[in-house]
């Protein structure tokens, strides 16, 4: 009956099966431990937005620019929030910029956008890419992302996009190819906007796998996420030091 109530939902909002219908997910192993740290008022705050993949990073990239800046990221409480897809980011993103005066952004949504999901699946997520519905279509994505990426620019922070990371042969929910086409249309937001691209999805597609957490996995290994801190710090780290010298 349940899964007969959401469809039904469904077909008379005349929407898709989306994201935020059921919790963003993240592997309980990437959140076990401390998220707590104390702030170096003197530091300049750096914000990192996305999904489980920024939250496996976060703790490393706050590691790598230690000294450096106060590397933050959205919270619940005292666990770490995952931004899931545009659709949850605009409900959210104010509540995430808070208050803050924030130096630097990094931001990425689209896996979650990407993925098929169906009430009925009983795959983690309800993801389903052969009877499910889409998250996110492409023309909603730009539009979303404009949105955000507006409203990001309003904090006058300097913004860091990062490319989707690859979605692997066999995921339950997420075709391969479509991390690419969405890539392209964020690319071309972000060229609008003459904002910088982390090309994190050329990094995760060089892993060849051998950094996923189990095979068709987008979630990756310990290993896997100092890789990519490592490549999220570079980024950052050249526009600290241009402020610095302002």
């Amino acid at each position: 009956m349940r899964n007969l109530f959401l469809a039904l939902l469904v077909a008379i909002g005349g929407c898709t099966v989306r994201a935020s219908d059921s919790a963003p997910y993240t592997p309980p192993a990437d959140t076990k431990g401390s998220w707590s740290f104390t702030a170096d008022p003197a530091l300049p705050s750096v914000l990192l937005l996305g999904d489980s993949i920024s939250i496996g990073y976060t703790r490393a990239v706050r590691a790598a620019l230690t000294g450096k800046a106060n590397v933050h990221r959205p919270m619940r409480g005292q666990n770490p929030d995952n931004c899931g897809d545009t659709s949850i980011g605009l409900t959210r993103i104010d509540a995430w910029l808070g208050e803050r005066k924030w130096d630097v952004i990094h931001f990425n949504w689209g896996l979650w956008d990407l993925c098929y999901r169906n009430p009925a699946s009983k795959n983690q997520g309800n993801r389903d890419k052969a009877g499910g519905k889409l998250s996110t279509p492409l023309d909603v994505y730009e539009r979303n992302l404009e949105k955000l990426v507006d409203r990001l620019k309003s904090t006058g922070a300097r913004l860091i996009w990062a490319s989707t990371t690859v979605v692997p042969d066999g995921e339950d929910g997420r075709f391969v190819g479509d991390d690419e086409k969405y890539n392209a249309v964020a690319a071309r937001v972000m060229q609008r906007h003459g904002i910088p691209i982390n090309d994190l999805f050329a990094l995760t597609r060089g892993f060849a796998g051998r950094h996923s957490l189990k095979a068709a996995d987008v979630h990756y290994t310990p290993d896997g996420y100092i890789s990519i801190a490592a490549q999220v710090a570079a980024a950052i780290e050249p526009i600290l030091r241009a402020k610095e010298r302002m």
